[in-house]
């Protein structure tokens, strides 16, 4: 069974993300002094006396706006109130209660969840400030500062209370799934359409997803961990500080997932963003698909696919190893085949070769094609061994580095390719000398 879910809800700016970031330890949802930055639900375990759970922060809920953002926002804190086994209702000490903190109470009651109610920013206690939020009728208010860290025991306290016994499921069991890619690529869409309801915000408006969300999921017996990110744009057109901090929550979702999904946009076709996007894939040594995504609105012919393939070919010459999907998150189209793709990637990068096969691999290769030779000195390999997976990595043992020529190494790495099924995952070769016995 799962973890305990705590949801942190309330109106904007009363300090949720801070309080998010306090609780977990790390600092995943970002906190700036604006509203709206929280814009999906972040999800992060936490652990308090033991008992484990985990919590999500939503965005502020602005229930009177029809602004199409803040629209969506309400909609993926309605979605967390209901996973949620637990609520924390947070106001705002400073801004005093509002009309829009009882109207946030309103629909809180009918959820017939636990709700915790918390007073933030009271940096100087004073239970007298407290007296007027008895009025929302959710029991006794906690006043908590959670800049200063005040007060934070007795709320998780009166949280953890909740709780019935859950059995903890551990992450290590779930496959990690990174979405990555430039903005307005189709990202969300695709996590949603792949979860099978709306997980994340879907819109034309470019930088919608502002942080990596985890969502854990089962497919087919098998549990996963979906990680959609923020798009990831070049250096020089990234100036808010909000938007840079969802370019290295992206690239660390890639350091962190199993396996990564690169979503292009077909109809622009692959840009050079999506080269660097792949390449730091590549430099990272995961497994990964590229995924062409919005594939039923380009125009087609009995020669498209080949001319799509042929553009990737080329320019994705770095990872010849590459595995492409054409497909559409809008329509569905050819989608049910990811999770497929995903497994197969996902095993070979684990995939291990007995030290005796390989050497027959690596001699059989020796003989079809003589090792170069440099100033009269012929390169000798004396064997070789897998060294780790993940991505699968070899050590060959040679009479001298500076022999091994790089046109030679890739032709190893060539032969080890066709011998054995690699694809979608890069695999590394590290050559070391050994003295000849």
């Amino acid at each position: 069974m799962s973890k305990p879910i705590v949801a942190v809800v309330g109106r904007p700016n009363v300090g949720k993300s801070t309080f998010f970031n306090k609780v977990t330890g790390k600092k995943i949802s970002i906190v700036e002094n604006m509203p709206g930055v929280t814009r999906d639900r972040i999800y992060c375990d936490a652990e308090w006396c033991g008992k484990e759970f985990t919590l999500i922060d939503t965005g502020g809920i602005e229930l009177k706006s029809q602004d199409e953002m803040w629209v969506h926002i309400k909609k993926q804190a309605e979605i967390a109130i209901e996973t949620a086994d637990v609520i924390i209702f947070m106001c705002d000490i400073k801004g005093g209660l509002t009309a829009a903190d009882s109207d946030v109470a309103s629909i809180l009651r009918k959820s017939n969840k636990p709700i915790v109610l918390a007073v933030n920013k009271l940096d100087n206690y004073n239970e007298m400030l407290l007296m007027e939020y008895y009025e929302l009728g959710l029991g006794v208010p906690f006043g908590i500062s959670c800049e200063q860290g005040k007060g934070l025991g007795d709320l998780l306290d009166e949280v953890c209370s909740n709780f019935e016994e859950i059995e903890s499921t551990e992450e290590s069991e779930c496959l990690k799934i990174a979405i990555v890619g430039k903005p307005n690529a189709g990202k969300s869409s695709l996590t949603n359409r792949l979860l099978g309801y709306d997980r994340t915000i879907v819109s034309n408006i470019s930088g919608t997803t502002r942080d990596a969300i985890d969502t854990p999921f089962e497919y087919n017996g098998q549990k996963y961990i979906l990680i959609d990110t923020a798009g990831i744009r070049k250096k020089k057109a990234v100036n808010e500080d909000v938007e840079y901090y969802s370019v290295v929550r992206a690239l660390g979702a890639i350091r962190r997932a199993d396996v990564c999904l690169a979503v292009i946009d077909s109809v622009e076709g692959l840009t050079e963003q999506d080269v660097k996007i792949l390449g730091y894939i590549h430099e990272q040594g995961k497994p990964s698909l590229v995924i062409m995504n919005k594939w039923d609105a380009v125009e087609k012919d009995a020669y498209t696919v080949e001319e799509f393939k042929k553009k990737l070919n080329c320019d994705l010459a770095f990872m010849d190893y590459f595995k492409a999907l054409f497909v559409s998150a809008k329509t569905g189209q050819r989608t049910e085949k990811i999770f497929n793709a995903v497994n197969e990637v996902y095993q070979n990068s684990q995939k291990r070769i007995t030290t005796g096969m390989l050497n027959d691999v690596i001699n059989d290769a020796v003989r079809a094609t003589e090792p170069p030779t440099k100033n009269g000195r012929r390169l000798k390999i004396y064997y070789a061994v897998q060294d780790g997976v993940q991505p699968p990595t070899f050590v060959i043992f040679v009479n001298s580095q500076d022999l091994m020529h790089f046109s030679y190494k890739r032709f190893l790495e060539n032969t080890l390719r066709n011998t054995f099924d690699f694809t979608g995952t890069p695999i590394r070769i590290f050559v070391r000398e050994k003295t000849e016995e």
